[in-house]
Parts: C-alpha cells; sequence; structure tokens
C-alpha cells in the first residue's frame, strides 16, 4: 500500500482528484486530497493575507496532523508550488515528488516566473479586501483547463471558485535546498502545456528521475483519471 497526497491547483479543490482517488483507494491506497485555503469548500476562509506560504502551511498541518511518512507527493498546476514549499520542509516525510502538469520552482520564483501566460486573465478582482482571479467560466474551462467534455465541463464549472491572487505572486523561499533537491521527482507533462513553459528553463520540465509526457489537456487528473492513476502507480513503483 502506497500513501498518496494530491495537491489541486488554482481555482481548484481537492474535489479535482476525485476520480483519480477512487481508483487509487480502490486498489487499497491511502489518499488525502487537501482543499486549500480560501478555495473550494473552504473558499469562506479567503483572507487578504493568504499566500504561497499559507497554503504550504495547510499541506504541512495535514503531514503532521495525519502523522504521514513515505509520502508520494503529487502537484498539479499552481500545486507543484506548493508540494515544493512543502517538501523544503518536510523533505524526511516525502518519498517520491511528482509533478503533474505543474510548476516547478526554483528557490525565489513565483508562479509567474514559471508561467508568465497566467497574467493574461487579466480578471483580477478585488472582493471584500481579497484579489481574486481566474473566475470560472466556460472558457477558462475550455481554454486553460482543457476540459472540452460538456459533461464534465458542467461538473468542474460548478465547483471551481476564483483563486487568491496573492498566492501566485509569492516567492518560494526554500530553507533547505539541498535536502529538497534530494528528494526523488517524477514529470509528467501535457504537451500543449509545455510548448508554453518560458523557454529559457523548459529543460526543467525534463529533468526528473521519471518523465513521461502526454496529449490531454491540463486538467487531465479531470479528462483522464485512468490514465493518471496509470502513471502515478508506475511511478510508486506498484
Amino acid at each position: 500500500m502506497a500513501t498518496f497526497v494530491l495537491v489541486h491547483g488554482g481555482g481548484h479543490g481537492g474535489w479535482c482528484w476525485d476520480f483519480v482517488a477512487s481508483n487509487l483507494r480502490a486498489q487499497g491506497h491511502c489518499v488525502h486530497a487537501p482543499t486549500l485555503t480560501g478555495l473550494g469548500e473552504s473558499r469562506h476562509e479567503a483572507r487578504a493575507d493568504i499566500s504561497l506560504d499559507s497554503h504550504v502551511e495547510d499541506l504541512l498541518t495535514l503531514l503532521w496532523d495525519e502523522h504521514l511518512e513515505d509520502v508520494i507527493l503529487v502537484g498539479h498546476s499552481y500545486g507543484g508550488m506548493v508540494i515544493s514549499g512543502a517538501a523544503d520542509r518536510a523533505a524526511n516525510r516525502i518519498r517520491r515528488l511528482v509533478f503533474l502538469d505543474a510548476a516547478i520552482p526554483a528557490d525565489g520564483e513565483c508562479l509567474f516566473d514559471i508561467s508568465p501566460g497566467l497574467q493574461s486573465f487579466n480578471d483580477v478582482q478585488v472582493v471584500d479586501g481579497v484579489r481574486l482571479g481566474l473566475w470560472p467560466g466556460p472558457a477558462l474551462v475550455r481554454q486553460l483547463y482543457g476540459i472540452a467534455d460538456e459533461k464534465l465541463a458542467s461538473w468542474a464549472l460548478a465547483r471551481l471558485t476564483p483563486h487568491p491572487w496573492n498566492t501566485f505572486e509569492t516567492r518560494l523561499a526554500l530553507s533547505n535546498p539541498e535536502a529538497f533537491a534530494r528528494i526523488p521527482r517524477a514529470i509528467i507533462n501535457c504537451a500543449a502545456t509545455l510548448e508554453r513553459r518560458p523557454e529559457a528553463i523548459r529543460a526543467r520540465w525534463r529533468d526528473g528521475d521519471h518523465v513521461r509526457q502526454v496529449e490531454a489537456g491540463h486538467d487531465v487528473m479531470i479528462t483522464d483519471a485512468d490514465l493518471v492513476t496509470g502513471l502515478l502507480l508506475e511511478i510508486a513503483g506498484l
């Protein structure tokens, strides 16, 4: 049995892993899919001071409170920032990092350094003092998240929430870069996303001990849960 912790990306919540988590649990694995503060069912907790560090603390709290060890820590999209920050501070609990079409940050980088195209979604609004972006809508679901199936798109749209924008601007600050660098990492790239990565750092998404490329939209864990489940089991050596 393996222990998987699945971390969602911007605008999403733990719900986006429902299909993958069900598959993994059906095979006897332990799965946690937390929702980060200010998103999903925690959207009422959005605050002006939420940052990447807040979301890293969310994940660390889960690891510590649930006494999780030997964890396969998976991050999708912005979730790559979160798992990097958490793994830096809890390296002894992490068996392997998995970046699923995710940000792979270096020390001192924020999400916009890695995914500058996100700034073209210039829809930031201030609600109750909180800067929120990535407002859900059919175009966002199709163009950014890559969900073409109408049924799945409707399912996702009913659950998506705007994202606390400060988190995308917070720079990752590694405290133990040597230990972080020693954690084995697997990388699953969606081909179209990889082409949009800044050319100067694109090689980063091919620098892992286990690298796969798939022809799928960004939210592949929703659109092809069986594929993602199989890849995660392969990565875990199961």
